[in-house]
């Protein structure tokens, strides 16, 4: 069985960021105030005022009172505040939206049938980062619940690009400390709670198609580690072929499934 077709690997489909267009502002005209009425007998020289006013004023479409020029400056310094705007908007778009993708959400395409039918080849996924950038601050493990859809990094696996690494997505089924069996087509997990042992695919917390789990495995979990396994037991390449998984592998848990539209669901 060849592990490229088996198995789920994912592959980041980043956004783009948005655009903020500039905003200017328009300065109110100045106001005029006409007289009216006979300005000839109040003041007798106006002829001679107009006509020197005539004889001083600037052409058309230039003003260099001093009002004036107290008006432009403002409107110079909303122009280059504008462009330092538009200018800063630009350079900062991309460090948020690519600070998002690393260590909030980020969008991820499946590739595989390894988590038929919970999720089928193509379905487009956003996975939540955020508690896995949380433990690292606070430098205490994230520990995802028993059924959680998880994606992680898994070595010694080839990827489209010849890379020795896979993005794999899987369901988590034992938790540190516990021990798991897979036996006669069915998986057996031992803890505190459950001495006897008792199979999580029957419980509820979950629900998967699959009636058998092939395999051969009996393990206990170390603390930091995690048993995985595809909803498609027949054909998923997981920890009973690589073993546990390390939780310091663990990029983020499947938050939802947005395309296809007609099959948007929250995990």
């Amino acid at each position: 069985m060849d592990p490229n077709q088996r198995d789920n690997q994912l592959s980041p489909a980043p956004g783009p960021a948005p655009q903020q267009q500039p905003v200017g502002s328009n300065e109110p005209p100045a106001s005029s105030h006409p007289m009216t009425g006979p300005v000839s007998k109040i003041y007798p020289d106006l002829g001679s005022l107009n006509g020197s006013a005539a004889a001083s004023a600037a052409p058309s479409g230039s003003d260099n009172s001093p009002s004036a020029n107290h008006r432009s400056k403002p409107r110079r310094r909303e122009g280059w505040k504008s462009v330092f705007s538009t200018v800063l908007l630009f350079i900062l778009a991309p460090v948020i939206a690519l600070s998002i993708t690393a260590f909030a959400f980020q969008s991820y395409q499946v590739d595989g049938q390894s988590m038929e039918t919970t999720l089928q080849n193509g379905d487009r996924l956003i996975v939540n980062k955020s508690p896995r950038t949380l433990s690292r601050i606070t430098h205490h493990a994230y520990v995802p619940k028993r059924g959680s859809i998880i994606i992680f990094n898994q070595a010694g696996l080839f990827d489209s690009g010849g890379n020795q690494e896979k993005q794999l997505i899987k369901r988590v089924i034992g938790l540190p400390g516990e021990r798991v069996v897979v036996s006669d087509g069915q998986v057996t997990v031992y803890n505190d709670e459950h001495p006897n042992g008792y199979n999580p695919d029957k419980t509820g917390q979950y629900s998967i198609t699959a009636s058998t789990t092939p395999g051969n495995v009996d393990v206990i979990l170390r603390p930091g580690e995690i048993f995985v396994c595809g909803d498609n037991r027949t054909n998923s390449e997981d920890s009973r072929f690589f073993g546990p998984v390390s939780l310091d592998q663990v990029v983020g848990k499947l938050l939802y499934r947005v395309m296809p539209i007609n099959k948007a669901h929250k995990f």
